[in-house]
């Protein structure tokens, strides 16, 4: 199994902290998001290999803090992947940045991914949603928002008794559940061949969701509950809010 953390955005919204710095190298509760991320990837069973894809603008960033941790810590090989965008205006799509590590690092498509957004915080380990999406053909991890105006600034998914998806909707109107699709994802080696097809029908390249949404009638795609504190950083105030509730995990 590979992993591949999202990390080609622009962040826009947390301008002006983000135009020289890349969202996912910010700090928070004393390390970059990217680490709390790779750090609960690390204990992942039978991981070789995580890529972070990022842009032109940050790739020398990425590259150096990839070798910094590599230095202190032991765990699966990284790889950093340049997309070419250099802006917001010719920026590939979270999608799209999926597709072209796929096609670009070929010996990827010869097992499962985990695919992970460089920028949503867990306070566990992953190794449960990778025990549990192992032998699916495809897993979404989910969040109980637990509030039906919240989640309309999400994903709401409905599920059936095994786990599975029966509905998806992005930011609905009138959501009919508060279980909300997270940028946390699981593709299995048959499923990995469509992404390519998915984006040669012209599809949106953009918002990894959309490919959940793309695949659900398909192919049979699973869920799993993340139970712990997970956190999305999206703005200077979630960002403030998430150093102040991850400092406590931050002395573990």
């Amino acid at each position: 199994m590979n992993a591949l953390i999202l990390a080609a955005g622009y962040a826009t919204r947390l301008y002006p902290l983000t135009l020289h710095k890349a969202k996912p190298l910010l700090e928070v509760a004393g390390k970059p998001m990217i680490q709390w991320v790779l750090d609960n990837l690390a204990p992942v069973q039978n991981l070789k290999t995580v890529y972070v894809v990022t842009n032109s603008r940050f790739v020398k960033d990425f590259q150096a803090w990839a070798t910094s941790y590599a230095q202190s810590h032991s765990g699966p090989a990284l790889k950093v992947i340049d997309d070419g965008s250099t802006d917001d205006s010719d920026k590939l799509g979270a999608i799209g940045d999926i597709n072209l590590v796929l096609m670009r690092e070929t010996d990827l498509a010869n097992d499962d991914l985990i695919v992970v957004a460089g920028d949503n915080l867990f306070s566990e380990p992953l190794v449960d949603f990778a025990k549990s999406a192992a032998g699916s053909e495809a897993t979404l991890a989910t969040y109980d928002v637990g509030d039906l105006e919240a989640i309309k600034k999400y994903s709401s998914i409905t599920i059936d008794s095994e786990g599975v998806i029966t509905h998806f909707e992005e930011k609905p109107a009138e959501p009919e559940s508060t279980l909300t699709g997270i940028a946390l994802y699981y593709f299995s080696r048959e499923v990995i061949p469509l992404f390519r097809t998915y984006i040669a029908a012209g599809n949106n390249p953009d918002q990894p969701g959309r490919f959940i949404q793309w695949l659900y009638p398909r192919q049979r795609v699973k869920t799993h509950q993340i139970r712990g504190t997970w956190f999305d950083i999206g703005s200077s105030e979630t960002l403030e809010e998430a150093n102040q509730i991850f400092a406590k995990f931050a002395s573990r």
